[in-house]
């Protein structure tokens, strides 16, 4: 999942212009990929939560696979950025079943006091991922004509993506062994709302993935451009974007092992404020050395809040709607790439350049983290032991 997703991340904005014919200044085209990827990607990992509860987690992995096929031959043959934002869209797709279905099949088999470390580990393989193939394919880019590189390295990884997966082992029948026999699975609307808004600390775990994804839009989708602008050859711009990567995944397998230990509460809030801080640094860096230690001070925060976040979430649903909770959390996540979009689009028009997308998201990350911090509260279960899961209303 991580190196398809990765293989858009460096080449295709930094050559946005030269390669597919986006003007210099049209920071909304710039952004209309990264819109159609997050809107589609979050309503899928709502689908996907729901589908997995009723056919199995094993089939809509294996279907967001096949969904993932198309995406190299869309961007080797486009013709203009609306190809582009279609394989946005089909990757949006494979990303909100693949996605979804991994993270709650591991969930489905771990501990309760193992949480934290599941999804770090998860999130670590995938965004390791991310990296890698950013930096690959941005060195790759520089040997072979880039339409032709990302073609080549995109069937690879499906194709790899589609033999392993029929190799997966199906995990529903452990969530309907924790549920027992009296945990039914309330309706959509039920869940929707309390994850969403009736239920404050999951609502508040909502808002901060959902604006925590402005970091990711815009490391995406502006912090290439920027960098191509100032001058930098794109192995450069791929171990900066690649630094951030790597300190996000990599950091993962001890933040989640930390918040089994100290609880969630404390580095999901700090994560938010110290990624605030990471972006305000790339705003202000110069030179190579310093946009490289604001990228891993970015993703250091990055790594605090990302496994942790779906964590608490996983503490407060019941295992009977585990699926469909943590899909739902993911819709409002996911959906942050798409309003991310949006206003990184605004801003930069409005401000006159990428460097007041930078500013924007900082002060967007400070006062979510001040939101989670204010109604959020600690939900690991040995250290809230009288802690209940949110139970939507019959």
């Amino acid at each position: 999942m991580g190196l398809t997703l990765g293989m858009t991340r460096t080449v295709i904005p930094a050559l946005a212009e030269s390669e597919f014919g986006v003007a210099r200044d049209a920071f909304g085209l710039l952004a209309a990929f990264l819109v159609a990827f997050g809107v589609v990607k979050g309503a899928m990992n709502f689908v996907a939560g729901r589908l997995s509860e009723r056919i199995g987690r094993r089939r809509v992995l294996l279907l967001g696979w096949w969904i993932a096929l198309p995406i190299p031959l869309l961007v080797w043959y486009a013709p203009g950025w609306n190809w582009i934002v279609a394989a946005m869209l089909l990757l949006g797709i494979n990303q909100g079943l693949t996605w979804s279905m991994t993270q709650t099949a591991a969930l489905d088999l771990t501990r309760a006091d193992e949480r934290g470390l599941t999804v770090g580990l998860n999130e670590l393989a995938g965004y390791l991922g991310v990296a890698l193939a950013g930096l690959a394919t941005a060195y790759l880019a520089e040997l072979a004509p880039v339409r032709e590189t990302l073609l080549g390295f995109g069937l690879a990884v499906i194709a790899l993506a589609l033999l392993l997966g029929h190799r997966v082992t199906e995990t529903l029948p452990w969530a309907h062994g924790a549920a027992g026999p009296a945990g039914p699975v309330p309706g959509t609307r039920e869940i929707f709302l309390k994850v969403s808004w009736r239920d404050r600390r999951l609502a508040a775990l909502s808002q901060a993935g959902l604006v925590e994804k402005f970091v990711d839009a815009l490391v995406w989708a502006c912090l290439p451009a920027l960098l191509f602008q100032r001058g930098l050859p794109l192995r450069q711009i791929g171990w900066i974007v690649g630094t951030y990567g790597v300190v996000w995944g990599c950091a993962q397998i001890f933040t989640g092992k930390l918040s089994d230990r100290i609880g969630r509460q404390p580095p999901n809030v700090w994560g938010m404020w110290i990624c605030a801080g990471g972006v305000a640094l790339m705003a202000l860096a110069h030179g190579l050395a310093a946009w490289t230690i604001a990228a891993a001070v970015t993703g250091a925060g990055m790594a605090l809040l990302y496994p942790n976040l779906s964590a608490a979430v996983a503490d407060l649903a019941a295992p009977a709607w585990r699926g469909s909770a943590i899909g739902i959390y993911r819709f409002w996540r996911d959906l942050g790439y798409a309003i991310g979009g949006v206003a990184l689009g605004l801003v930069t028009h409005l401000g006159g350049g990428l460097e007041a997308a930078f500013w924007f998201v900082a002060i967007a990350m400070a006062g979510s983290g001040a939101l989670l911090w204010r109604f959020g509260e600690e939900s690991h279960p040995r250290l809230a032991p009288r802690l209940r899961t949110a139970q939507p209303p019959a």
